[in-house]
């Protein structure tokens, strides 16, 4: 494991990011930027995982509002996608309320943990459908952090 977690923040096409809660400074969850093509003006977002006693609260649309504004406000990205196993709706659900477009599944994409294969729903989100998805994510936020 500890190889991984070495290999992945070495690689010059991947940036990972651990999820802190401000309360307490605890480490509640990860997320990752990989495939990342400065060029090409692109990336995909990787394996995002949170505690499950923080599901449900704003940490998933906080920590997405600061990833994608580090993609598309810092990094000037004209493009984010995240797949998704097509056994993951509550993920899938998820994207789409984010706002995010599903744009295909790529089948017996890959092999799950279990040995199965399984099919790879994609998502996207572009440089000019960032404010909308900003401000959503935004009010999101808002309606968690005061409820």
């Amino acid at each position: 494991m500890h190889a991984l977690l070495s290999q992945m923040i070495a690689g010059p096409s991947r940036r990972c990011f651990a999820v802190q809660r401000c309360d307490d400074d605890a480490v509640i969850g990860s997320t990752s930027l990989y495939d990342l093509d400065l060029a090409e003006s692109r990336a995909e977002i990787g394996a995002t995982w949170f505690d499950r006693s923080c599901w449900g609260g704003p940490y998933n649309a906080e920590s997405k509002l600061l990833l994608f504004s580090h993609a598309f406000d810092d990094l000037r990205l004209a493009r984010l996608a995240l797949r998704t196993d097509n056994l993951n709706v509550r993920s899938q659900r998820a994207l789409t309320r984010l706002g995010l477009v599903y744009e295909g599944t790529l089948r017996s994409h890959m092999r799950r943990q279990d040995g199965t294969r399984r099919d790879s729903l994609y998502y996207s989100l572009l440089a000019d459908e960032w404010p909308t998805v900003r401000d959503r994510l935004r009010a999101r936020v808002a309606a968690k952090t005061t409820a």
